[in-house]
């Protein structure tokens, strides 16, 4: 290599090492319409896997304005009251006054479900001469990084974890004029790849009428953030609370909110790729949700493994086909050995038709509802079986 190519790489390298971007992540709370459809499709998925644990449910929710509507394919052995599960998953988030936006003693339900396509079904169903395929066709990406003791991006982790505790200082009374809709986003400054600190931070919470501007301000500041985001707060941190000055009209009634159409939330908050398919009110035979959990656990294991500080996965599937299109593993310049020793290792380590993602992590059991707010990545639940980090060994035997 001559003089001048190696100046130039040396002075990229500087340059890219001493590089400083911003990158933002929001969440939603639980009383968010979306989260609140979410939740619903997976509260009928877990009432529906507690009967017969090989349900298949593609269950869809829409909220607006007083209404509710229950739609999807079902085709299972169970019997569940549907309007009451609906009535009481509102109940739970917050949502007892139609003044916050719907209530769950008056509001109306309207049910509409039709059973699994048969030509969906024949590729899935496990017969003589065909094992269980993959219930779609689809891509799915797992993510991890050494950004959190959790492996997940710091930007997501923390908008996470500001709109779980607007739940709980509402729910607590903490901060009684909360109401159960809500958002946050949080914008962190990066260097050469290494978050530093917050340079902004937005909460738009839903509240009581009587409450000033002021005083949500202050107190959101206080309860809220100061708890969750101290250590990474600066003199010139911006807050954005409340930004429009007010949000008394907020729910279903405020906007309409539908199954899946928090994806980004629900994941890795844009760090990473996403392959589009939601993960609410699907049972583990759709791939969209199975699979995505399982490369998530690929790239959790790499990471905790010490392979690369940040790890993509992709995995692909064909409807009706038990093994993945494809595989492929992305270290971002971070792996400490050759990318492809990786990707032979995960292909030797783990077992990716539907049914052994499925048998591996113990999918069939009604789990499902606590996933629907607050991430479904990142979170320290005994039932989250694709945050366990039990490969390490073993990738490290077929890389080595």
């Amino acid at each position: 290599m001559n003089k001048r190519l190696m100046l130039t790489l040396l002075m990229v390298g500087i340059m890219n090492a001493n590089r400083e971007y911003l990158f933002s992540s929001e969440s939603v709370t639980e009383g968010h319409p979306d989260k609140v459809c979410d939740q619903i499709s997976d509260r009928v998925l877990d009432a529906l896997l507690e009967q017969d644990a090989y349900s298949r449910v593609g269950c869809e929710t829409l909220a607006a304005k007083g209404e509710v509507v229950v739609t999807g394919e079902i085709t299972s052995n169970g019997t569940i009251d549907i309007e009451k599960i609906v009535r009481q998953t509102l109940k739970d988030i917050g949502y007892t006054n139609k003044d916050f936006g719907v209530s769950f003693d008056t509001c109306s339900v309207h049910v509409s479900l039709s059973t699994q396509s048969p030509d969906i079904a024949r590729g899935v169903d496990v017969r003589e001469d065909h094992e269980e395929g993959a219930g779609d066709q689809g891509l799915m990406f797992g993510y991890a990084c050494k950004e959190t003791p959790e492996l997940m991006p710091l930007p997501i982790s923390l908008a996470h974890k500001l709109t779980q505790r607007l739940a709980e200082v509402r729910k607590t009374g903490q901060l009684s004029w909360v109401r159960p809709d809500g958002k946050s986003q949080v914008t962190v400054r990066y260097v050469d790849g290494k978050p530093q600190d917050i340079t902004a931070v937005v909460i738009s919470t839903q509240h009581d009428p009587s409450i000033s501007h002021e005083e949500i301000i202050k107190e959101i500041k206080k309860y809220v953030i100061q708890p969750i985001c101290g250590e990474y707060l600066t003199n010139n941190t911006q807050y954005f609370i409340n930004p429009t000055g007010m949000f008394v009209r907020g729910g279903p009634e405020a906007d309409a909110g539908l199954t899946g159409r928090k994806i980004i939330v629900d994941t890795y908050g844009g760090m990473g790729r996403h392959g589009g398919g939601c993960f609410s009110g699907k049972d583990p035979s759709k791939v969209d949700r199975s699979a995505a959990y399982m490369a998530r656990h690929i790239a959790k294991n790499i990471v905790a493994a010490d392979l690369a500080d940040r790890c993509e996965v992709q995995l692909a599937y064909s409807i009706g086909v038990a093994e993945p299109v494809s595989i492929y593993v992305n270290c971002f310049g971070t792996a400490k050995i050759d990318e492809k020793k990786i990707e032979q290792a995960v292909r030797k380590v783990f077992a990716l038709k539907p049914a052994d993602i499925i048998s591996y992590l113990d999918l069939r059991r009604p789990i499902y509802a606590k996933t629907a707010a607050y991430g479904h990545f990142g979170r320290e639940d005994q039932d989250f079986s694709w945050e366990k980090t039990n490969k390490i060994d073993e990738l490290k035997k077929n890389v080595f």
